[in-house]
């Protein structure tokens, strides 16, 4: 496993355990930097407007496509990382 890959495992577990819930840009930006890193880019319809949370994600996800997975991972580990320093 790879440095950065063993951060990332680490970041993922570590955020269970925030001392404060994020807002919900930043629970947004985590779930769409996650699917990014692990899953590469967006695949799929759009979840229609009756799907509210569901539209919110992919839009968030569909946000980061192109984005290199390395590049994910470390975008993620900075904001978790970021969010325990507060």
């Amino acid at each position: 496993m790879s440095e950065l890959q063993a951060r990332f495992v680490a970041a993922v577990a570590s955020s269970k355990t925030l001392s404060e819930r994020p807002d919900n840009a930043t629970l947004l930006k985590l779930y769409a930097l996650y699917k990014q890193a692990s899953e590469g880019d967006v695949e799929g319809r759009r979840p229609g407007f009756t799907d509210m949370v569901g539209r919110a994600k992919f839009d968030a996800w569909a946000a980061l496509k192109g984005t290199a997975s390395d590049e994910a991972k470390q975008q993620y580990v900075a904001l978790i990382d970021d969010l325990r320093a507060r």
